[in-house]
């Protein structure tokens, strides 16, 4: 996500790092090259000449003139001015109506089905909420049954109705049956545009006048660049929506429409996907992304999405094992999953400041602890409690059983065995310990 515009926006301001003093000229380049970036992500040409005026005339003023690091605040004055452009403060979601009432509307394609059923998701999971997802788009084939599905597999009620091809009357029963069964959000699922097609449009502002929405959102694929930009405004000209949401942000995406979309029509992005799972969904912060955007991580949603998967209770059993010399694998299996849930594992990677330009190039595979996975499962119940059992017989058995080589499994228990130990040096009076430890490894004193 954004790689190549972080890149280029990074080799733009590199110019300025270092200096102890800038100049117009040196400005002057910096901008120009930072318009090139914006320009290549696919922002619109007027947003990112507009951008880097209001840029250049912050950067000439004194306090950057003649600040010893003027490269640091230029990247300031850069950041400041993406997370403005992306609409400057964290918008949340209207919840007020009972029920409250959210429409999605948006082309083919966008992925509005499967994020309807990840809002649905969210709102259950992280708010407490009992949504009813309804399914109004009576025209695609399998439309109905695909969000059937997606309600399956989050738990999820779906309302829907084979029989009736009027997608507004559909709706409004759809309202009564969540008033009736003691649903507090409805989201309605509609009929995707191939185009911005006038009986459609006509089609989805009677269904928002029929139910009278709290949240109306309009849902664009991420990577379609510039031309969502376009369609975001067409829409809005009829529906006059809430807020946007983008998808396959985790895909080739170059980042124009999240960085353009709000200033075009000055409307909110409110949540953004950001994998194929149902869980891939976060709410859109434009400080955050806009230091993503620039390299510097995201080291609050980070600590957010790992506080959702601490468990205080398991983090205290799992203390007393490491005290007790008895933390085993079936524990280190229930800390990949643990972490596996956090998200896709490049972009975890890609919240750490720094980490995105290590990564460059790097095909990190989302399933990067299978093998690991493979290899623990082929054990016995008994051995992952007591992986010292562990003698070369076995080792070959469980290499043939997860179709690893005995390489690998040596390697997995040696890797195994240090982190224990290391473990149990951090919580026994461990940091004193560690620096001695360091300390002689490096022939100094701790």
């Amino acid at each position: 996500m954004f790689d190549n515009l972080s890149e280029k926006l990074d080799k733009a301001l590199h110019v300025l790092k270092g200096h102890g003093q800038i100049t117009e000229i040196n400005v002057a380049e910096t901008t120009k090259e930072v318009r090139r970036a914006l320009l290549d992500a696919d922002v619109n040409f007027k947003i990112a000449k507009e951008f880097t005026n209001r840029v250049k005339e912050k950067a000439l003023g004194q306090d950057v003139l003649t600040t010893l690091q003027p490269g640091q605040l230029m990247v300031k004055i850069v950041k400041d001015e993406l997370t403005q452009l992306m609409g400057g403060e964290t918008e949340g979601i209207n919840l007020s109506g009972t029920p409250s009432i959210i429409l999605m509307s948006g082309l083919q394609g966008s992925g509005k089905t499967t994020f309807s059923g990840k809002l649905a998701n969210y709102l259950n999971t992280k708010k407490g909420k009992k949504p009813l997802l309804v399914a109004c788009d009576v025209y695609r084939p399998a439309a109905i049954d695909q969000l059937h599905v997606v309600g399956d597999q989050i738990g999820i009620e779906v309302y829907s109705d084979r029989e009736n091809n009027d997608p507004v009357a559909i709706a409004q029963a759809g309202v009564a049956h969540a008033k009736a069964n003691g649903h507090n959000v409805v989201i309605i699922d509609t009929a995707g545009r191939l185009a911005v097609d006038e009986k459609m449009m006509t089609e989805i502002s009677n269904i928002r006048d029929a139910i009278k929405p709290q949240e109306t959102l309009f849902v664009v694929d991420a990577m379609t660049g510039q031309d969502a930009v376009n369609t975001a405004k067409a829409f809005n000209d009829v529906l006059n929506f809430d807020g946007v949401i983008l998808t396959k942000l985790d895909g080739d995406t170059r980042g124009g429409a999240a960085i353009s979309i709000k200033s075009v029509v000055d409307k909110p992005i409110k949540f953004i996907g950001t994998g194929e799972k149902m869980e891939a969904i976060d709410v859109f912060h434009p400080s955050r992304m806009a230091d993503r955007i620039l390299g510097m991580g995201d080291v609050i949603s980070l600590v957010e999405r790992a506080q959702e998967q601490f468990d205080e209770e398991e983090a205290r059993k799992i203390q007393k094992k490491i005290a007790k010399n008895k933390f085993g694998f079936d524990d280190f299996l229930n800390q990949i999953q643990q972490i596996k849930k956090m998200g896709n594992i490049k972009d975890l990677m890609g919240m750490i400041p720094g980490a995105g330009k290590a990564l460059k190039g790097l095909d990190i595979d989302d399933d990067a602890f299978k093998h690991i996975e493979a290899i623990i499962h082929s054990m016995t119940p008994d051995e992952r409690s007591t992986p010292s059992k562990l003698n070369a017989s076995r080792k070959k058995r469980i290499a043939k059983g997860s179709g690893r080589t005995i390489q690998e499994v040596n390697q997995l228990l040696k890797q195994f065995d240090q982190m224990s130990k290391m473990m149990k040096m951090m919580q026994g009076g461990g940091g004193k310990k560690m620096m001695q430890m360091m300390g002689g490894m490096k022939g100094m004193k701790p």
